[in-house]
């Protein structure tokens, strides 16, 4: 009975390297049959099963084999000979470390593997490990709430944090803002529907037929929402959609959280505000629209609605949009509940 070969390790990025210097026709035929033998272990063949694929001896598989054990890619390249360098000398290491680390030139904003590899003369595999091994990864960025330079942040926040914990009674706590220009986009030819094997396709070219906004409130303790479109965002439609929640909760005290933008300070806005004693408006920290939560419901909408559908005109979106809210405030709607785990901010 043939003999399975030993449990090789090996990561993610050794099997793309050995996957991409089997399949290569410039690298050396050498290079491409050790690859071919390290990677038949890894999918578990025997070692009579590698011998017939590759056409290899016993002695062959068994060598190659055991310097990937060893010494991973490196092992690959063969031995150096007497007297010459290593291939990734400590003042390498650090030339590449440096590299990841600099700004890259040429009008690019950050840098791969191989651009780097590129620039410092070594192949991209050497790079991976000195990489991983230092903990880098210019490929990725990640981003965090800058402080705000707000001078009330520390009072606006806790207001609004306040509101979301322990609302006064008889009060509706609500969440406005706005997603504009939300694009009708149409495509230049039919969609192909999903089948086995292939998803859903549309063709990269596609055709505008115009766009439309959306104002929304979160009612922050139920989850309903109450929305509208619009062809544009002003104080005008604004103030307007606050008259429609006025009207909706009638005999309630409405506290309605909204970010710095101009058309939500409006003249006309604050003098119809000054009037409604039932209506409390709070804006947001100045770069604190994060504390805003009907900007996580947007963020649902254009997962389930926005992206990857397809639109003949600016009122086909509009009605979608619409009847997407109906159907989330009758099957989805609840209160989004805030977690944080990690350490206390400081304010």
């Amino acid at each position: 009975m043939a003999r399975k070969t030993k449990e090789i390790p090996a990561t993610d990025a050794d099997r793309l390297e050995l996957l991409t210097w089997s399949r290569s026709h410039k690298l050396s035929h050498r290079y491409v049959l050790r690859s071919k033998i390290v990677l038949g272990s890894l999918e578990g063949m025997t070692v009579e099963e590698i011998m017939n694929e590759t056409k290899s001896s016993r002695r062959t598989i068994i060598k190659w084999r055991n310097r990937f054990r060893e010494k991973g890619m490196d092992g690959l390249m063969g031995l150096p000979g007497p007297g010459k360098k290593p291939v990734c000398s400590a003042e390498r290491k650090v030339e590449v470390v440096q590299k990841a680390r600099s700004r890259p030139g040429c009008g690019y904003t950050s840098w791969s593997q191989q651009r780097i590899a590129d620039e410092v003369g070594m192949s991209r595999s050497h790079v991976n490990r000195i990489l991983m091994k230092a903990d880098l990864k210019p490929h990725r960025t990640e981003y965090w709430c800058g402080k705000s330079t707000d001078p009330e942040f520390k009072e606006k926040m806790t207001a609004i944090v306040g509101l979301y914990m322990d609302p006064p009674k008889n009060a509706i706590v609500i969440c406005v803002d706005e997603k504009t220009q939300i694009q009708a986009l149409d495509r230049t030819r039919p969609e192909l529907p999903l089948r086995p094997g292939n998803p859903k396709r549309q063709t990269a070219t596609y055709k505008r037929n115009g766009t439309t906004s959306l104002i929304a409130a979160l009612a922050v303790h139920s989850g309903e929402i109450t929305a509208k479109t619009m062809k544009s965002n002003n104080a005008e439609n604004f103030l307007s959609f606050l008259k429609k929640l006025d009207r909706k909760y009638t005999n309630r005290k409405l506290h309605v959280i909204v970010d710095n933008l101009s058309v939500h300070k409006h003249k006309d806005v604050k003098e119809w505000l000054g009037g409604k004693r039932k209506i409390t408006l709070h804006l947001t920290p100045t770069c604190s629209s994060w504390l805003n939560q009907v900007g996580i419901w947007f963020n649902i909408l254009t997962k389930d609605v926005v992206k990857g559908d397809v639109w003949t005109s600016s009122k086909q979106l509009a009605d979608q949009l619409m009847e997407y809210i109906r159907t989330y405030n009758r099957t989805r709607a609840k209160p989004f509940q805030w977690t944080y785990t990690g350490k206390p901010l400081k304010i």
